[in-house]
């Protein structure tokens, strides 16, 4: 089957947790004052890390749906899977940045992370078994060093938390200026492709 209406469906939903987590900063009423911006810094904080982790989420979404040609029912359900667990982003975000990266919501941040690399990597495997070993994205994602080295940060930033949140927190933000430098993978096999 097509891909055009997952894609369609993904980004919405993308959009709207990017659309809820803005909603969560509020702005200091009653109070012009620059100073006041002070108590809002935690919240903005999370959100700037979250915005950035939900757009490196999208940004891979795209290039894996760009390489793959078709896909079936089991892509389907892992595609929902992943956008299950990044649903849940604003509420970690906004109860990490309300609580000022306290212990228990950097944990379940973490959690909520490894989850949803994990959901990546599930629709990853679904699209290749759909497209077959020699496809673009069975190309393209290689021996995935990145994919396996922010599980493995995940696992070791969630138990951090609760020893030193700000530990968990570097670690977290470490994966995210990981994935941010860019992936030429899919672009690389793409262009070879043409």
């Amino acid at each position: 089957m097509g891909k055009g209406r997952m894609e369609a469906f993904s980004d919405g939903v993308l959009a709207i947790i990017l659309t809820i987590m803005v909603l969560e900063l509020k702005a200091p009423l009653h109070d012009a004052r620059i100073e006041a911006l002070k108590d809002v810094v935690p919240a903005f904080a999370s959100y700037v890390l979250c915005f950035v982790y939900v757009g490196i989420y999208w940004n891979n979404h795209h290039h894996l749906l760009h390489a793959a040609r078709t896909i079936d029912g089991a892509v389907l359900w892992a595609n929902l899977h992943l956008l299950f667990w990044l649903s849940f982003v604003p509420f970690t975000t906004a109860w990490m940045g309300e609580n000022h990266f306290a212990s228990a919501p950097v944990a379940i941040y973490g959690v909520v992370l490894l989850m949803a690399a994990i959901a990546y990597y599930i629709l990853q495997l679904c699209i290749i078994r759909h497209q077959g070993q020699d496809s673009l994205v069975a190309a393209a994602v290689g021996s995935d060093l990145k994919g396996k080295v922010s599980p493995l940060a995940y696992v070791i930033a969630i138990p951090m938390a609760f020893v030193n949140s700000w530990v968990s927190g570097a670690l977290i933000v470490g994966v995210a200026i990981l994935w941010l430098v860019p992936d030429k993978r899919i672009e690389r096999v793409l262009a070879q492709s043409k």
